[in-house]
């Protein structure tokens, strides 16, 4: 039976300059994961509007279950515009008001996170109460032995010690990458390298797995057993929109399937050069990639 996978949050259209593009990473992240096999799904909510209805579309496009998405009848669907710098590094203006602010904790959520194996949550959509007290809401209500994973997204204001040091209380994995893990070390009196940091994150909230990722330079995971440092893959890269999405999901997949933690790191880092080699953050995947996963159950 497959994996049963959700990410609570954000979902909205990413504005690009080659066009827009669905996106939040809640959305990108339950993409790959059924993308890679599992049986995914996003709790999010969209505004009674054009682009809300393309949403829906394109999730029953991708197979996705939209029983969980809501519609809300004041707010707009949520936009981001998006500028691309010639690394293909993408800078984020997050506008305010969106539906997905307004998210609830709606029986259908509710009933669905409680047989989830693993749910994947943000600092990003919390940023506003009602959302941030639904999402809570629906983490807590996840089996004891699911992966609660947390990944930090430091977007503009949207933030503050005291949000994140309540959503790493909820969490089991953390995925962090290599410019918000200084903000953490500041934020949260982190000291030493690298590794010390790690440690420290995965200490002070018992944490199963902590993930850094660090762009063309890989990923360092931890678990309480090991560490797996991977020097990432060469790609050409048009933008790196969803790639840390697209790492979530697989090594979520490789963590629930109890693969080596070197193949997990391998994995990921696969499937997230590959999404930064296109562009937009939910390409379509090649069939060799799907089926380095098609075993896990």
């Amino acid at each position: 039976m497959p994996r049963r996978i959700i990410g609570i949050g954000e979902i909205l259209w990413d504005l690009l300059p080659t066009g827009a593009q669905m996106g939040g990473a809640p959305a990108n992240f339950a993409y790959h994961a059924r993308a890679l096999g599992a049986d995914a799904a996003v709790v999010s909510r969209v505004g009674n509007d054009p682009r809300g209805d393309e949403i829906f579309r394109r999730l029953r496009d991708m197979h996705l279950d939209t029983a969980l998405l809501q519609v809300d009848s004041t707010r707009p669907t949520g936009t981001v515009t998006v500028d691309v710098d010639a690394m293909g590094q993408p800078r984020f203006e997050i506008h305010a008001g969106a539906a997905w602010d307004a998210l609830e904790a709606d029986p259908i959520a509710r009933r669905a996170v409680a047989s989830a194996d693993a749910i994947c949550f943000g600092t990003l959509a919390q940023r506003s109460a009602q959302s941030r007290a639904a999402i809570r809401e629906l983490v807590a209500a996840a089996p004891a032995g699911a992966l609660r994973i947390l990944d930090v997204n430091l977007r503009q204001e949207y933030y503050s010690r005291t949000l994140v040091e309540e959503s790493l209380a909820l969490a089991t994995v953390l995925k962090v990458n290599d410019v918000e893990l200084p903000r953490l070390a500041s934020m949260l009196s982190l000291t030493g390298d690298t590794r010390a940091q790690i440690d420290q994150l995965a200490q002070r909230w018992q944490l199963q797995a902590v993930a850094l990722t660090r762009g063309e330079f890989g990923s360092l995971l931890r678990t309480t057993a090991e560490w797996s440092d991977h020097p990432g893959v060469a790609t050409s890269v048009v933008d790196t929109v969803g790639a840390g999405d697209a790492f979530t999901a697989a090594m979520t997949l490789g963590l629930l399937a109890g693969w080596p933690l070197a193949t997990v790191n391998a994995q990921a880092n696969t499937l997230a050069s590959f999404v930064a080699s296109r562009a937009g953050g939910t390409p379509l995947l090649p069939d060799a990639l799907q089926a380095t996963f098609a075993d896990i159950d």
